[in-house]
C-alpha cells in the first residue's frame, strides 16, 4: 500500500492549515503552525504572491488529498467514481472520502489520527459487520457496524484515543458505544456537518480535474 512517509508537519506548513495529521500533537504548542512558522523551502515569502486560478484549484486538491492521507492515483480514482454518481460531484467526493474505513475509525475516536487509523486497520484490529477487514480504503455503507476485535480492546493507542470522546463528543452520523468499542455508520454525513472541512472548497477540485 503506497503512502506518504515524509514529515507530515511539513504538509500543514505548505497548506498553512492544520490538517490534524499527528493527533494530539496538532492541538499542542508543539504544532509548527502555533509557532507561526512559514511554508517550507527557500524564501517562502517570495512565493507568496497572488495565486492563479489553477494555483487555487491545485491547493484545494492538495489540502483535501493530504487531509485524508491519500496519494494522487487513489484520490483521482475516488474523484472519477464521484463523477459517475448522481448528484453534486463535490459532495459525492466528500462522502466517499468520509466513508473510507480508516476515516470512519478516526471519526469514531478509535484512533488519534487518520494515519494511526490506517495502521490499525492494516494490522487487522477491526471488524465490519462481524467480519475482519484490513483494507483502509474499504467503503463503509450506512448501517455497517465497526468494532474493535476482542483481543485488541485493551490496546493503549485505542484507549487513549477514546478519551477524546469526552472532550468533543460523537459525530452526528456515527453512533458509538464506548464500553463495547463498537460503532455504527448511521448515514453519509451532510456536507455542512463536517465542520473541520468548512474552509475546503471542493468545487475547485472538480474544476481542476475538469480542465
Amino acid at each position: 500500500m503506497a503512502r506518504y512517509t515524509g514529515p507530515v508537519c511539513r504538509l500543514c506548513r505548505t497548506e498553512q492549515k492544520k490538517l490534524f495529521l499527528k493527533g494530539e500533537r496538532c492541538k499542542s504548542d508543539k504544532c509548527p503552525l502555533n509557532k507561526k512558522r512559514g511554508a517550507p523551502g527557500k524564501d517562502p515569502k517570495g512565493r507568496a504572491g497572488k495565486r492563479s486560478e489553477y494555483g487555487l484549484q491545485l491547493r484545494e486538491k492538495q489540502k483535501l488529498k493530504r487531509t485524508y492521507g491519500m496519494l494522487e492515483k487513489q484520490f483521482r480514482l475516488t474523484f472519477d467514481r464521484a463523477l459517475r454518481m448522481p448528484g453534486i460531484t463535490g459532495e459525492n467526493l466528500i462522502q466517499l472520502l468520509e466513508s473510507r474505513l480508516d476515516n470512519v475509525v478516526f471519526r469514531m475516536h478509535l484512533a488519534s489520527s487518520r494515519s494511526q487509523a490506517r495502521q490499525l486497520v492494516s494490522h487487522g484490529h477491526f471488524t465490519v459487520n462481524g467480519k475482519p477487514v484490513n483494507i483502509p480504503s474499504y467503503e463503509i455503507k450506512p448501517g455497517d457496524v465497526i468494532e474493535v476485535k476482542e483481543k485488541s480492546k485493551k490496546m493503549i493507542a485505542i484507549m487513549d484515543a477514546l478519551k477524546e470522546v469526552s472532550k468533543s463528543g460523537n459525530y452526528p452520523w456515527i453512533n458509538l458505544d464506548i464500553d463495547t468499542e463498537k460503532g455504527t455508520f448511521v448515514s453519509y454525513p451532510e456536507r455542512s456537518a463536517i465542520v473541520d472541512l468548512a474552509d475546503v472548497k471542493e468545487q475547485l477540485v472538480v474544476e481542476l480535474y475538469s480542465r
